[in-house]
């Protein structure tokens, strides 16, 4: 299909989806620039999920990629075109982010889409950005999937994922608290994959999964969950379980004062979940990719950068989500700057060579992206409450990090299965 009639395509479609979406909203359009300044405006669609489960880090993912786009902005736009966003709530639904997607694409003109947490709704989104050549950043949704049997040509996943945290923590675990494992999952794509990931390396290295008890989603009472703990006493509990739902569980793990008779780890923990928890609440071990009191280069001014662009939100300090969100638009930016040109399959080919330095990115190990699933390899920090902060905000203690390559998700490599150039839509908006 030429560019021209990928467009054509889309314009032809806007009856029909007004009809459907119409009512949808609100859709909320930052203008950064007057239009009359120059050039037509380079329009990003945010599809982050700004309320239900994941809320509080699709708020906060979407500052991170405004930030980025203000920034750019600042030096001039991309490729001499102002960046404009247009943001609607997926609220973590697929069904609302299939929506939200087609919408933005059909009837608002993105040339890009960003966000998301949930993986359903990623997924979704990227089912329709797919069919329609355009480029998706996946920036928090960290499950398996998403770079595995639900990879696109055109999506690209920046978080790191259930089974590179679990890699990165499960064998420490088996040497401190034993090998008899119980699992407690969230019944969704990211939970049910990661909980597989954990035990298939649990197993694999002597191990035993005793039992694993899976929850719905927006599960707020444990308790049936917690007896059966104290009945079968296992030595570790591994959750797979996020957002609110994670909160509840913890809360509720303290107040029946199991947090230190057993051994718990949370895959990964996102800071628009724990910040300003104490130790009632944050225990354990768990996964992160990035944290604002790592003494690396550029860690001090990011903050800073951070608090102007934030004055009054209540996380002080930046978390991985945001940063996720930030790191994934600036190099959607770089690479069409390197590219000179918006076309998709231009830019998909330049990110699927990226290579990002570790001062870049503010980790200690080089990051790339795998060009066979589209999902960023890079340092998978482990980390528990820090009984010793320097400041208030300063949560976690880093027990220690891993490169990549001790890291990578094999398993996608086996169950993606890109599209081809030629069956992908070319688009240059």
């Amino acid at each position: 299909m030429s560019s021209s009639t990928s467009i054509n395509r889309r314009r032809l479609v806007r009856g029909a989806a007004a009809a459907v979406l119409g009512a949808m909203g609100p859709w909320q359009v930052h203008h950064a620039w007057a239009q009359a300044r120059g050039k037509k405006p380079l329009r990003i669609g945010l599809t982050t999920d700004d309320t239900g489960q994941y809320g509080a880090s699709g708020q906060d993912e979407q500052r991170g990629i405004l930030m980025a786009v203000h920034e750019a902005n600042e030096r001039g736009g991309v490729l001499g075109r102002p960046i404009e966003t247009v943001h609607a709530d997926t609220g973590g639904d697929p069904a609302k982010a299939t929506a939200v997607a087609r919408h933005m694409l059909e009837q608002q003109d993105c040339a890009f889409l960003v966000g998301a947490v949930h993986s359903g709704a990623a997924s979704a989104i990227s089912t329709v950005a797919q069919r329609h050549g355009c480029i998706y950043f996946n920036t928090n949704s960290s499950s398996p999937t998403e770079a595995g049997k639900d990879c696109h040509r055109t999506k690209f996943v920046w978080d790191g994922n259930g089974t590179n945290f679990s890699t990165s923590i499960v064998r420490g675990a088996m040497t401190g608290f034993g090998r008899e494992w119980a699992l407690i999952t969230s019944d969704y794509a990211w939970g049910r994959s990661t909980a597989q990931g954990i035990r298939a390396i649990v197993e694999g290295n002597g191990g035993t999964i005793v039992q694993e008890m899976v929850v719905p989603q927006n599960t707020r009472d444990f308790s049936a969950q917690l007896q059966r703990i104290q009945q079968i006493k296992p030595g570790v509990i591994a959750t797979a379980v996020g957002g609110d739902d994670v909160k509840a569980l913890r809360e509720q793990v303290r107040g029946a004062k199991m947090d230190r008779i057993f051994g718990w780890i949370n895959n990964q923990q996102d800071w628009p979940d724990v910040y300003g928890a104490g130790p009632e609440v944050l225990f354990g071990i768990f996964g992160t990719t990035w944290y604002w009191g790592l003494r690396l280069a550029g860690v001090a001014e990011f903050n800073a950068r951070y608090a102007k662009a934030n004055p009054g939100y209540r996380i002080r300090k930046p978390g991985n989500v945001f940063y996720n969100g930030y790191m994934a638009t600036r190099e959607l930016l770089r690479a069409i700057e390197r590219v000179g040109s918006t076309h998709n399959i231009r830019l998909i080919k330049e990110l699927e060579a990226l290579r990002i330095p570790a001062a870049q990115r503010m980790q200690h190990h080089d990051a790339w992206m795998n060009p066979a699933t589209h999902q960023l390899q890079q340092t998978i920090y482990m980390a528990a409450y820090n009984t010793q902060p320097r400041e208030p905000d300063d949560s976690f203690r880093i027990l220690g990090q891993q490169r990549p390559d001790e890291v990578q998700d094999r398993d996608s490599l086996r169950t993606c299965q890109l599209e081809s150039y030629a069956a992908t839509p070319t688009f240059e908006p």
